[in-house]
């Protein structure tokens, strides 16, 4: 299993919902996409991402055909704009 996280600290946390809704579809728009979940902070801080998102693939290779997918690269011309940062973490385990 191969993990990739992402999170997100948003122009506008009021985008949090739409973000969470686009990031979940992905999950029944990309095959090697196996697991979905997206964390919408409900405690915000000085210290806080606005959303997290958990992603799992069979390998590293299926984060690779994810990253290039037309739907993926959809929803990052959509995401850019009103994203004023991203971390992300990926390990396999």
């Amino acid at each position: 299993m191969y993990t990739h996280i992402v999170f997100f600290i948003l122009n506008d946390p009021a985008d949090a919902p739409a973000f969470e809704e686009r990031l979940l579809a992905l999950g029944d728009q990309i095959d090697a996409l196996k697991e979905v979940e997206v964390g919408v902070d409900d405690a915000p801080s000085a210290r806080s991402a606005h959303l997290c998102l958990i992603t799992r693939f069979d390998d590293a290779h299926g984060l690779e055909v994810y990253r290039v997918h037309p739907k993926h690269e959809a929803f990052l011309q959509w995401a850019r704009p009103r994203v004023t940062r991203t971390l992300k973490v990926d390990y396999a385990r």
